[in-house]
């Protein structure tokens, strides 16, 4: 049985080894490099999975992580979905929307009215996935942080 929960401090481990597995996955999709995060220590592991600045939901099948979201207060007063991942052994399921709105329901009981997130155009898979969330583009454009031949194009979704 699929499970959507926010992490907690204790749910480091389990954050590390899904945003892990997402950055080996899909380096390409990610500003984040997969040596960087493999260098955190335990006490950065926590810190993240402690919510102080962004907030993290994690997909569970029984014990077994399968997926992620983050989302984080940005510029502007936008809430930015960052970080989304499902295993691929889980996607077409209804991991990666029930995550989508783990975000969106984080994002409203803080007050926002927007989610924003960035996605490559060129991956058509994810973009038609956000698109089907409610998701519409936005003129910005930018680069990768982790790889600047990838052009980066931001979503917008109304809460």
């Amino acid at each position: 049985m699929l499970t959507i929960r926010r992490t907690t401090e204790e749910d480091w481990a389990s954050l590390k080894a899904v945003r892990l597995a997402a950055l080996r996955d899909a380096p390409d999709a990610f500003g984040l490099s997969y040596a960087t995060a493999a260098a955190w220590t335990e006490a950065d592991w926590r810190e993240r999975a402690a919510c102080r600045r962004a907030e993290y939901a994690l997909a569970f099948d029984g014990t077994q992580v399968v997926g992620m979201a983050g989302g984080l207060a940005g510029a502007g007063g936008e809430y930015e979905l960052i970080g989304m991942w499902v295993d691929p052994a889980c996607r077409g399921t209804s991991a990666a929307a029930r995550l989508v709105d783990a975000i969106k329901r984080y994002a409203s009981a803080a007050g926002h009215r927007r989610v924003v997130l960035a996605v490559a155009p060129a991956n058509a898979r994810a973009a038609a996935f956000y698109r089907r969330q409610g998701f519409s583009w936005l003129p910005e454009r930018y680069p990768l942080d982790s790889n600047p031949d990838i052009e980066l194009q931001k979503m917008s979704c109304a809460l």
